[in-house]
């Protein structure tokens, strides 16, 4: 499900949660990190330059 767009320039995609995992055979392993301070069920966002917690704004730098 998509978020409404704001404006002209459009707004937020939702990202499946679906994604965040790898299926192989009948094991699934996760594609993102948790977040470290927040721990297990908060995944790390990933942008260009770094990932990033939306919940607590834990930021790690990419080079």
């Amino acid at each position: 499900m998509a978020a409404k767009s704001k404006g002209k320039k459009g707004g937020k995609v939702a990202v499946k949660r679906s994604s965040y995992f790898a299926i192989e055979g009948e094991k699934a392993t996760l594609r993102r990190r948790y977040c470290p301070r927040c721990g297990t069920g908060v995944v790390l966002a990933e942008h260009a330059d770094r990932d990033a917690c939306g919940r607590c704004g834990y930021t790690e730098f990419r080079k």
